[in-house]
């Protein structure tokens, strides 16, 4: 069988470029590896977004976020969740085989709700979802985070109890996970994430933005001070991922050396930073202005969900007797 990977991506908010270097360039890499899908996880944003208004308009910038980044309809699969809503009914399916102990185990709803975040159904079965999602599509790769590994292996363990208990019904998926993950530092050098505040946009307005990286706080030294730990500064540490490799270093020595300020390094990013997204927020531009067309790559995108997934649900009615 060939290969097909499945991605989800849950419409929580604006994306930074954590969320680009961490998961979206990977995942559309992967279109020029195998056979892509991408889904936009709107039934999953309810367990925690309850304003309907804004789930729409989130879900709303993730397409435009991941088509502007480089996801080419014309190469892989990208619909939205509630589309097919099949999903629904297998969710069901596989939920009255999944044991309430597995539920129970999940390190993402303790987490969630030590977070503050209300419990309810949705959130406990979350697994259960997060199994038809990728059964339903009879995906044989998964790309997960080390911190997403249970999750894969409960989908795992849910197709396994089905197959032995209605007899072969669904493709066991594997875990695809990267082990060298780089960490993107945020704006105060921490773990870029939206929980620390320090997060920088893929895309936004450019004064708010240049004015988010030159607030980036420094230590005392003075424009013509040596800083022999260049490559440590948080600034720095951003640098590296937008600016070529020899333009980076030329920077660096120049901070060791002493005569080069931390103003220098903090418009130096901005620029580069800005210019690395350029073609991206043009094609965004140009996709904002043209919302039918976004709206109908996501519905051709969701018929040809739709066809694997008719095929998956009947074989699944079939198998335990529903049909």
């Amino acid at each position: 069988m060939a290969t097909r990977t499945l991605t989800g991506i849950t419409p929580s908010g604006t994306l930074h470029v954590g969320n680009y270097f961490g998961a979206m360039r990977p995942a559309i890499a992967a279109q020029d590896l195998g056979e892509c899908y991408y889904f936009i996880a709107d039934y999953h944003s309810l367990t925690t977004v309850f304003d309907p208004a804004e789930r729409r308009a989130n879900t709303l910038g993730i397409a435009l976020d991941w088509l502007a980044c480089g996801l080419d309809p014309a190469r892989s699969v990208f619909w939205r969740q509630s589309d097919v809503p099949e999903v629904c009914e297998l969710t069901w399916l596989l939920g009255t085989l999944t044991p309430m102990g597995l539920l129970e185990r999940a390190h993402s709803y303790k987490d969630k709700t030590a977070k503050g975040i209300a419990p309810n159904f949705g959130l406990f079965a979350y697994p259960v979802l997060m199994a038809a999602d990728i059964l339903l599509y009879d995906t044989t790769v998964v790309p997960v985070g080390k911190d997403q590994k249970q999750h894969l292996e409960m989908t795992r363990d849910i197709a396994i109890k089905f197959n032995q208990t209605y007899g072969e019904t669904f493709v066991v998926p594997e875990p695809s996970i990267a082990e060298e993950v780089a960490v993107i530092p945020g704006l105060d050098g921490q773990k870029m994430s939206k929980s620390y505040g320090n997060t920088l946009e893929i895309f936004g307005e450019e004064k708010k933005l240049r004015k988010k990286i030159m607030s980036i706080v420094m230590d005392s030294r003075s424009r013509e001070e040596p800083k022999p730990d260049a490559d440590q500064l948080p600034a720095s540490q951003l640098l590296k991922f937008f600016a070529p490799a020899d333009v980076y270093e030329d920077i660096m020595n120049q901070l060791r050396a002493g005569g080069y300020g931390y103003g220098d390094l903090k418009k130096a990013l901005f620029e580069h930073y800005w210019e690395f997204y350029r073609e991206a927020r043009e094609r965004r531009t140009e996709l904002s202005a043209n919302l039918d067309h976004v709206e109908s790559v996501l519905k051709d995108g969701a018929a040809k969900a739709h066809a694997v997934a008719r095929d998956v649900i009947d074989r699944a009615r079939r198998n335990c007797g529903i049909a």
